[in-house]
């Protein structure tokens, strides 16, 4: 914990010398902040924190805007986009989208908890708004090789309702998804090749 307090706090202080640096600044200097928590490249090694990288511009413009409108709160994410002109999240969201995309991890993953999750996959038509192969689309995030305990904490909040997309369809999905197999969604994901 204090690791992640460590990190969020030199994020902070990035983005707030950023503010001031000349607006000549590239948006790949700008984006060392954003690697602070999400991991060089966009591929995160912080616990609960996404990898960015792969992630579709429209839906990444979208999430920044509600960081920067307080729609979604954060407080670290809040802070960094609160100074975020339109151009800025424009740019952020393209650059986010050019980011190479998580790899599978090494460990192919239990044969049984892959299926468990596919048949979850399936029958809760995942495959459908994310992409067959979870890619996502527009507006709808990349899930693939995204990181398993963000993936379990996220899904876990549309589930318990403490999390709010721009629409309800993640809460009404969730709905039917119990609390123990959501482990095993977030674990077939993670895994996905």
């Amino acid at each position: 914990m204090m690791r992640k307090i460590t990190t969020i706090l030199t994020a902070l202080a990035a983005a707030s010398l950023a503010g001031s640096v000349n607006a000549a600044e590239t948006i790949e200097q700008r984006a060392v902040t954003c690697f602070a928590c999400h991991g060089e490249h966009g591929q995160s090694e912080t616990e609960n924190t996404p990898s960015l990288g792969g992630q579709q511009a429209p839906y990444a413009l979208i999430q920044l805007f509600m960081f920067r409108e307080k729609l979604r709160t954060f407080e670290p994410m809040n802070e960094i986009a609160k100074s975020f002109t339109d151009d800025d999240l424009q740019k952020f969201s393209d650059f986010i989208a050019k980011l190479p995309k998580p790899q599978p991890p090494a460990d192919v993953g239990d044969p049984a908890r892959m299926q468990r999750g596919l048949a979850l996959a399936r029958a809760n038509r995942c495959n459908s708004c994310h992409n067959a192969d979870f890619s996502g689309k527009e507006n709808v995030p990349r899930l693939a090789n995204q990181r398993e305990d963000y993936l379990n904490k996220t899904l876990s909040e549309y589930k318990d309702n403490s999390r709010h997309g721009y629409d309800g369809t993640m809460a009404d999905v969730m709905g039917s998804v119990t609390k123990e197999q959501i482990p095993e969604l977030a674990y077939y994901i993670s895994h996905y090749r």
